[in-house]
């Protein structure tokens, strides 16, 4: 099996770099998505840094019913990617079919996880900063407000104190205790199977 030293920093240098960009891939996707502000600096970032890989794909797949297909087989095939090199590196070997649906787990996983923490981040931004215009808060609102806004008409504001963010914070960790873990057993079974 691989190991050792090198391997370990192999499989970290994969993860970090393969990870900093499927992140980078889903938050455009995400913000287009909600139909983000896309004139937000940390929007424009998020486009000049994945244009060059999305611009030429999207002559190839287009994009359907407002979903940006391009973005999601990118997401795909780099999360398919960094899962084989990393197996590779330690010596598995892989089922096609348990490779997919691994990917989408993990895909799945990261979508949850950027909503919980941009939910988490824009609350104490609220508690710390409230009321004045930052690029992040504006960039946060405007993904978070999609599944705050049901939230909201289900359990209104008590005494000025918005519950949204704790109920949709509470759903989506449940779905990741069951859904999501699920998917991630089911996919390593098959991976490895």
């Amino acid at each position: 099996m691989g190991g050792g030293y090198f391997g370990n920093a192999g499989v970290f240098l994969i993860n970090t770099v393969f990870g900093l960009y499927i992140l980078i891939v889903m938050l455009r996707f995400l913000l287009q998505l909600v139909r983000g502000d896309f004139y937000n600096p940390v929007s424009q970032f998020l486009v000049k840094a994945t244009s060059p890989v999305l611009v030429p794909l999207r002559s190839v797949i287009p994009g359907l019913f407002g979903i940006d297909f391009a973005s999601v087989v990118l997401l795909l095939v780099l999360q398919v990617t960094q899962i084989v090199l990393v197996g590779l590196i330690k010596g598995y070997a892989f089922q096609p079919l348990g490779l997919l649906v691994m990917s989408i787990a993990e895909l799945a996983s990261l979508t949850l996880n950027i909503f919980f923490f941009s939910i988490l981040i824009q609350v104490i931004l609220s508690w710390v900063n409230p009321g004045t215009y930052n690029p992040v808060t504006s960039l946060l609102y405007g993904l978070n407000e999609p599944l705050l806004r049901p939230a909201r008409r289900l359990i209104p504001p008590v005494s000025g104190f918005d519950f949204s963010p704790l109920v949709v914070g509470v759903v989506l960790k449940l779905l990741e205790m069951t859904f999501i873990a699920w998917l991630v057993n089911t996919g390593r079974g098959m991976l490895l199977g």
